[in-house]
């Protein structure tokens, strides 16, 4: 079944993805120049993934440390460009390594063309990843 081609139906769908810890079709999801940011990164933490491989290679391990159990509070906002979305959202599930619970507030503007992501900022907090277990991507913390 081909992947939701609206903003948000796209959106949504990443989120099962993410759920059900199908990372390579979460990858499948972007466009091969897409951008995720990160302005909140802390030291040490990617700011920018430029291209599909990029995002790709930051997520491959996030099964491992983060176990997502479900986003309550999702909240979808259209804005004047109709591909682009305000998701206001949390994520909660464990950390993988010490079984402490993850419960991360985000908010990210999502920008989808031809039913892929191409432009993900992703404004999450930073402190959250001081708990042992949340590194995923090998920073150098």
């Amino acid at each position: 079944m081909p992947a939701p081609t609206s903003p948000a139906d796209l959106f949504r769908h990443s989120l099962r993805l993410l759920r059900d810890k199908d990372i390579p079709a979460w990858v499948a999801l972007w466009a091969e120049d897409g951008v995720m940011e990160f302005p909140f990164a802390p030291d040490g933490w990617p700011r920018r993934l430029e291209g599909k491989e990029a995002v790709a290679a930051y997520m491959r391990h996030y099964p491992d440390h983060i176990d997502l159990h479900d986003f309550p509070e999702l909240r979808i906002h259209r804005t004047t460009d109709p591909r682009t979305i305000v998701v206001e959202m949390r994520g909660v599930g464990r950390l993988v390594e010490s079984d402490a619970p993850f419960d991360m507030t985000y908010i990210a503007v999502v920008t989808v063309r031809d039913g892929h992501f191409t432009s993900y900022r992703d404004y999450w907090n930073p402190l959250a990843v001081q708990e042992p277990g949340a590194d995923f991507t090998g920073s150098s913390r």
